[in-house]
């Protein structure tokens, strides 16, 4: 049972990894649709490149969307309304007229008689059809045959005939032009105060007529039989021969969908994702073993690209048209950021390559994301100036818009028929790939991770740190200084990462804070204090620099990537002086432990770290000399980037012989620009 646990325990980093290959490979399959895939490619326009095609079976020919939306829109513009008129107003509205009528004392019987008898008539009228209430009105057109309900009878009549608010009194006015004015004003006043609208629109009846007119449309137009000839190799794929195939594959896959069928589905989806996955994490392997290493950015590489199948596999579900929208661009920008171009366009390639399983067109698609991903990791460089994010996404944009420009073209044959719309998607994806900035702080937070945004802001020689550093061993801060400017050039030069090899350079020696007068450039007095100790307690305090710059960084919060050139600048090497020293000190046939004058290491692990290594060895050392000539450099630097190289300080680094050669070139060209004689000037 023990030697199981500690097997376990030996190999759980590749447990890790497999265990989050396949959570990975299981999740995005889960995602994925599982109607199985059409085994032909059919771009509408282009040539049918397969044989002669017969149907299988029968099945019937689908309308297209445009075919039912134009059905729809004719049966809601012809169908018939309802509306329902109340027969008990008018008696109301009579009753009301009577009374009002009555309170007129200053009228003869006789008129009151005549008046009543006028404004009966013109009440029958006016109700013989109806009056419609207002909030009816737009529920008709003027000539439109609507169906109106007296109870249980119905009559088509047009909607015109129906009284409105608008002309009641025009109507009144029309049907009472006999009478004296006075007693057209009386019964205008009296009936424009008793008349009540009768009629109002039948919404329950209208939407039960619309929606059983709209289930009755048919969605086929037409049947295939089997055998029947469907298209011959070379036609183009356009109109019916189009419809006729977009049909094929919609009966095909409604033949497919068993539960048997879904299973084998479901395994050749795994099989394909884990394909593709397995390849990223053999690239890792092969060429980014570091990474590999690395549980936490692998966990952080396989993040990113489930979440970008998640992202598109939810817009694909809710609606197609809006495919374009997402910016997966997002994925090589922020990869390039933390790691290098390389990789981040190797894991685009394959995320596009998956999700060209579940996106309409997929070749179109996989095309225009493959060359805007080239496009990403050719353009966007230095994230920390924005006018460089904002030059890059632009021509991201710019480069889908052109290639989605050129595919409609070779689609339609001309660009009458060009979706607009899909310029607007490019513009907005473009809008949201500025969300890489965001994702690049929160992954930097989430996962350690450590961008060139966030070391420009460590390099930033104002920080509190720094600043420190500056006070307590100003001495210390001028060699960082000098370092950082070697190991930048030395790092433009091989191609490393210079905004990185800079920054480790700025703090790589803050663990002299702590005794800042034990080291010789801050001796500004001329007094030293190793003169009053023993060799092995000053090799022991020179040591400590490393472990207390270590204890500062972790304390200030500084990123691993940083803490990594404190750790690893002195590699494994030994203070020989006081080596020398002990030794001299020593009785003849005693021992001296080298341990305790070595530090501890590791040695370097990256190009970066060795680039720091040789250039704080280089310049530390270059103030030893007390005429230096072009000679003089040449010769101490080759000695001691040599001594390094002798002693294996670089096996771990990924550095090559040729690169060291070009480092230490820089390193004596800079050296000798600071140390070049200048004219002397006369007195």
């Amino acid at each position: 049972m023990n030697d199981f646990i500690n097997k376990l325990y030996k190999n759980n980093a590749i447990i890790y990894k497999v265990l989050l290959f396949l959570i990975t490979v299981v999740s995005i399959v889960y995602l994925f649709p599982k109607e199985g895939q059409f085994k032909y490619d059919y771009p509408q326009g282009k040539p049918w490149q397969y044989d002669n095609f017969y149907a299988p079976f029968d099945f019937a020919i689908q309308k297209t969307a445009k075919e039912i939306d134009a059905e729809t829109r004719e049966i809601r513009s012809n169908i018939k309304k309802y509306f329902v008129y109340n027969e008990e107003v008018e008696t109301r509205v009579l009753n009301s007229f009577e009374a009002k009528l009555a309170l007129f004392d200053s009228l003869s019987v006789k008129d009151l008689s005549a008046l009543k008898k006028e404004g009966e008539l013109v009440i029958k009228k006016i109700y013989h059809y109806g009056f419609l209430d207002d909030a009816s009105v737009t529920r008709g057109n003027p000539g439109e045959l609507i169906i109106l309900r007296k109870g249980n009878s119905i009559d088509d009549i047009s909607f015109s005939m129906l009284l409105q608010s608008k002309d009641v009194l025009k109507f009144i006015s029309k049907n009472t032009n006999k009478l004296d004015v006075s007693k057209q004003n009386i019964l205008l006043n009296l009936l424009s105060e008793s008349l009540r609208p009768n009629v109002i629109y039948d919404t329950k009846y209208s939407s039960k007529e619309l929606n059983e007119a709209l289930r009755n449309i048919s969605h086929v137009k037409g049947k295939v039989s089997k055998g029947e000839l469907i298209i011959l190799k070379g036609d183009v794929v356009v109109g019916r021969k189009f419809n006729i195939l977009k049909s094929y594959e919609t009966a095909s896959s409604s033949q497919l969908w068993t539960k048997s069928n879904y299973y084998w589905i479901v395994f050749g989806y795994t099989i394909l994702v884990a394909l593709a996955l397995l390849m990223l994490l053999l690239f890792l392997q092969k060429y980014r073993f570091e990474i590999f290493n690395d549980n936490n950015k692998v966990t952080f590489i396989f993040f990113n690209v489930f979440l970008m199948i998640f992202v598109q596999t939810l817009v694909v579900k809710y609606n197609s048209e809006y495919l374009y929208v997402v910016p997966l661009s997002i994925l090589p920008i922020v990869l390039k950021a933390f790691f290098d171009a390389r990789l981040g366009l190797f894991t685009h390639v394959l995320t596009v390559l998956l999700l060209g399983f579940i996106v309409p067109n997929s070749f179109e698609f996989i095309y225009l994301h493959i060359i805007a991903g080239i496009v990403t990791i050719l353009t966007v460089s230095e994230l920390y100036k924005r006018a460089s994010l904002f030059m890059s996404i632009g021509q991201i944009t710019l480069i889908y818009m052109v290639t989605y420009f050129a595919f409609s073209i070779l689609k339609e044959g001309n660009a009458d028929k060009i979706n607009w719309l899909y310029f607007g998607l490019f513009a907005a994806n473009g809008l949201l790939s500025f969300l890489a900035v965001f994702f690049i702080y929160f992954y930097e937070k989430l996962f350690g991770l450590v961008s060139d945004v966030t070391l420009l802001e460590l390099s930033n020689t104002n920080s509190k740190l720094l600043r420190d550093l500056n006070e307590k061993a100003p001495g210390t801060f001028q060699h960082s200084m000098q370092v950082a400017n070697l190991a930048e050039a030395a790092a433009n030069e091989i191609g490393a990462n210079s905004m990185l090899v800079r920054t480790g350079a700025l703090y790589h020696d803050i663990g002299k804070m702590a005794n800042p007068m034990y080291f010789t450039e801050n001796q500004s007095t001329g007094v030293n204090p190793h003169n009053e100790l023993l060799p092995k307690d000053c090799a022991r305090i020179i040591l400590d620099h490393v472990i207390k710059g270590i204890e500062i960084a972790k304390k200030n919060k500084l990123p691993d990537r940083i803490i990594d050139f404190i750790r690893t600048h002195h590699g494994t090497s030994v203070t020989y002086y006081f080596y020398k020293q002990e030794l001299k000190n020593t009785i003849e046939g005693e021992e001296v432990d080298i341990k305790k004058f070595q530090y501890q290491g590791p040695i370097p692990f990256s190009k970066e770290t060795a680039i720091l290594m040789m250039c704080d060895a280089a310049e530390a050392a270059s103030k030893s000399l007390k005429n230096p000539t072009a000679q003089s450099i040449d010769n101490l630097i080759d000695k001691i980037i040599d001594k390094q190289k002798n002693d294996n300080q670089f096996t771990n680094s990924d550095i090559t012989f040729r690169e060291i050669e070009k480092i230490k070139k820089i390193i004596k060209n800079k050296l000798m620009s600071i140390y070049h004689l200048r004219v002397e000037y006369p007195d």
